[in-house]
């Protein structure tokens, strides 16, 4: 599940990326344009009510490009993006 939220006074939109607690299983983090699709910086944590979640600022008006990477060097995508590529996934802000 992807939710945006509305461009604060500064002209960014908060994302959050969020994904059910155990699928797939093991550490998972979001990795994208926006990182330097480094997996150190979102990796995504558990949350009280049985989720994962991460959340990311971006400009608003901005394409993110990005994908999940679990354990394994498990790559996947999220069906909540705007479009689902070959490369990856992309969120319209």
């Amino acid at each position: 599940m992807i939710k945006r939220g509305k461009p604060s006074e500064d002209g960014r939109v908060k994302v959050t990326f969020m994904l059910p607690a155990q699928e797939p299983p093991g550490q998972v983090s979001l990795v994208g344009s926006f990182n330097d699709w480094d997996p150190h910086i979102h990796p995504l944590r558990a949350r009280t009510n049985g989720r994962r979640s991460v959340v990311v600022s971006a400009p608003a008006n901005s394409t993110l490009h990005f994908r999940y990477l679990g354990e394994d060097g498990l790559w996947f995508d999220d069906t909540d993006a705007d479009e689902l590529l070959e490369d990856g996934c992309r969120l319209h802000l």
